[in-house]
């Protein structure tokens, strides 16, 4: 049985802009980085948190051997209209973390706002995706579902 996630990917256009982004603006680590030959030269790049040597980005270029080039410019253009948003990052302090990633010049696409499971706002990096960023809090979903059915 499925026991756990190690990698997620986002789609990019410029790996290498991608990675200044991603560890230069957002802190993230590299985990590898290779052209591998067998792949027609393929660029295996993994960005992980430093927190989380278990969880691996991985930052694509859409394109052969995977993609034609139609497909690939309709995954850049998704990309680019925000449509592939591709998860959340944590904080402690997502107000806090906010300001610090628009003080580095990152897009803080929304703000700050209190929701239910925690404080959530959204970044987007140079390519159009489009990341929550979530401090989460303490609920209980099933409790607050009954509580709706029954007012």
């Amino acid at each position: 049985m499925i026991n756990g996630v190690s990698h997620v990917n986002i789609f990019v256009s410029d790996q290498d802009e991608a990675k200044a982004f991603y560890t230069e603006k957002l802190g993230l680590e590299v985990r590898q980085d290779a052209t591998l030959e067998e792949l027609g030269g393929y660029r295996w790049l993994a960005l992980g948190p430093p927190n989380q040597p278990d969880v691996n980005i991985i930052v694509s270029t859409p394109g052969p051997p995977v993609h034609d080039a139609q497909a690939a410019k309709t995954i850049l253009d998704l990309v680019a209209q925000g449509a592939l948003g591709p998860g959340i990052f944590t904080t402690d302090d997502c107000r806090a973390t906010c300001a610090e990633l628009k003080s580095r010049g990152v897009e803080v696409a929304q703000e700050p706002e209190e929701r239910f499971y925690g404080i959530d706002a959204a970044v987007r990096d140079p390519f159009g995706n489009l990341w929550r960023v979530v401090q989460p809090l303490e609920y209980d979903l099933d409790a607050m579902q009954q509580a709706n059915s029954a007012s």
